[in-house]
């Protein structure tokens, strides 16, 4: 019977690596509009880096898990703003590298997943009550 139980398992760390996602997301659209002085201070945009996580000798549950978080190695947007008081000393400011909109279809994305995660933790658990009434 337990092994009637390694969906939620299963679901459950999606929903885990989900939440990570949107985390990432959420602190990438934040710094979106952060400029700074120079291009190794400006804000890089991060992402989470997923693994598939196979049943190992039986000790672990299949599912996916979250092995870090990485920077973006994409060089910060350079513009010429002399006026503004974060500027350097050529009158250069340098804006993070987040794409806005690559990064909503992200958040609509993990937010999906995160829907969908949730919707088959209620499918299971409603099949696993309705398998227990057959027994009364």
């Amino acid at each position: 019977m337990s092994s009637s139980f390694r969906v939620f398992d299963i679901a459950s760390s999606a929903l885990s690596a989900q939440s990570v996602r949107l985390s990432t997301v959420a602190s990438n659209l934040a710094n979106a509009d952060s400029l700074a002085s120079s291009p190794d201070t400006a804000f890089k945009a991060h992402m989470p880096v997923f693994k598939a996580a196979p049943e190992l000798a039986c000790q672990q549950t299949p599912g996916v898990r979250v092995t870090g978080v990485v920077e973006s190695q994409a060089a910060p947007d350079k513009r010429y703003e002399p006026g503004n008081p974060v500027a350097d000393g050529d009158g250069y400011v340098y804006s993070p590298n987040v794409n806005v909109v690559e990064q909503m279809v992200d958040m609509i994305s993990a937010s999906r997943s995160y829907q969908n995660n949730v919707e088959i933790m209620n499918t299971a658990k409603e099949m696993a009550l309705k398998t227990l009434s057959l027994g009364s």
